[in-house]
């Protein structure tokens, strides 16, 4: 899985408009179904990481066999792949498939680019957990569907836990906080190594909060920072941080914080999975000492809320494979081969009853359990200019962490938010 997982699921504000390009009110842009397959060439693009050969020559074979039909992968990078997926979607040959981040499908989907996939999750996602599928929905419609997706979990220290008498992983967020009280008595460590700016740690919070970052007023979206639940998720972040020397006003890219934990000095992080991959590589030794939970709720019968980053598998609206297409997707999402994704890659699979693939990899047991209470940033076209650098929330989290009261500093970023949502993408 492409391990820039979380700068690629934020779409640039830069979409244009493709349904008037391609499309032209006319079926003939389907093909007349499996009668016409045979000897055909589908074209499906995926990015760089996400799917493992083993995987893709499994899944070529089984749609060949099936379908009479070829299959060509094309394999995108990440770096400019917002715009490179627009202009292909407005032209009257596009990739038949498409790999689409999740939170960036709604804004794809508004444009009329993506072909309507009602059939494909009557066929073969009954039972796609709702966590993971909300983002392949636009305007009630089935504009894609969900197909792997990852979030964060605590990565600990294991000697430095048990230097501190810890013999468990806590269950609860009250018992993760004692935790912390006690590596910072009993130890010499950073109980937990937690920058100002980790964004997507306090989306997973609002999330768990029940809370939204946007509210309908007027027939537009608006700001919602000021809301009591995101001002909760941000005490709770507060608590958090109490705990870290981290700047207050730097992501968890700046400096790497699997570079920092890495020296063998901090108790524990909150990042993605394979971050410890990048701990071990700059510091071989650690490995042997690093170990994964679930971050921890309110009550041990629910973990946190957490952030779901993922891709979706999507039809070009303007593809004259339409039917093949959707054999496609029905083919590759069965439960053989997202089984073997989920346990090829790690990631979480799109549906619960799945998620025993994950079994023995540490890191994708932990996150499992988060995913099935998780969600994304807001799941509407206006959302992508939001995040844009400099990042207003971002602001408001160090505002806090300082000192300001929460809904004075939501205050003073409400207006930024609430212009970037009035642009037109």
């Amino acid at each position: 899985m492409k391990r820039k997982l979380a700068s690629a699921i934020v779409i640039a504000g830069m979409m244009v408009s493709v349904a008037a390009c391609g499309g032209n009110g006319k079926d003939s842009s389907k093909d007349a179904g499996p009668g016409s397959w045979k000897g055909q060439t589908l074209t499906v693009w995926t990015m760089d990481g996400s799917a493992p050969p083993q995987w893709t020559k499994d899944v070529q074979a089984a749609f060949e066999k099936q379908t009479g039909a070829k299959v060509k992968f094309e394999i995108q990078k990440w770096d400019g792949i917002q715009q490179k997926i627009t202009t292909a979607l407005s032209e009257n040959n596009p990739p038949d498939v498409l790999e689409v981040g999740n939170t960036q499908t709604p804004a794809y989907a508004a444009t009329g680019g993506l072909a309507d996939l009602a059939d494909v999750k009557t066929a073969i996602g009954a039972d796609w957990t709702p966590s993971v599928s909300q983002s392949s929905v636009y305007d009630g419609k089935q504009y894609a569907a969900p197909w792997y997706f990852a979030n964060r979990v605590v990565i600990y220290n294991k000697a430095i836990w048990a230097k501190a008498g810890i013999t468990s992983t806590p269950k609860t967020r009250d018992e993760f906080f004692k935790d912390l009280d006690t590596i910072g008595k009993k130890t010499d460590a950073e109980p937990l190594y937690l920058p100002g700016q980790n964004w997507y740690f306090l989306d997973g919070l609002i999330i768990g909060q029940g809370g939204d970052l946007v509210k309908k007023q007027g027939g537009k979206y608006v700001s919602n920072l000021a809301d009591p639940k995101v001002s909760a998720a941000m005490e709770t972040y507060k608590k958090y941080a109490s705990y870290s020397k981290a700047p207050k006003d730097k992501d968890e890219a700046t400096p790497q914080q699997a570079t920092i934990f890495a020296k063998g000095k901090t108790g524990a992080f909150i990042g993605m999975g394979w971050e410890a991959a990048t701990a071990i590589q700059a510091n071989k030794a650690i490995e042997k000492q690093i170990g994964y939970f679930t971050i921890p709720g309110e009550t041990a019968a629910k973990p946190e809320g957490v952030f779901l980053g993922g891709s979706n598998l999507a039809v070009a609206q303007n593809s004259k494979k339409q039917s093949l297409a959707k054999e496609f997707l029905k083919i590759a999402l069965n439960d053989q081969y997202e089984g073997e994704l989920a346990k090829l890659n790690g990631i979480i699979p799109n549906k619960t009853s799945l998620q025993s693939n994950l079994k023995g990899n540490g890191a994708a047991e932990a996150a499992a359990p988060g995913a099935t209470v998780g969600g994304t940033t807001p799941l509407i076209p206006e959302w992508a200019a939001v995040e844009n650098t400099p990042n207003p929330i971002k602001s408001y989290m160090t505002a806090v962490l300082n000192g300001k009261d929460a809904a004075a500093a939501a205050k003073d970023v409400e207006s930024e938010i609430d212009k970037r949502l009035a642009q037109q993408n």
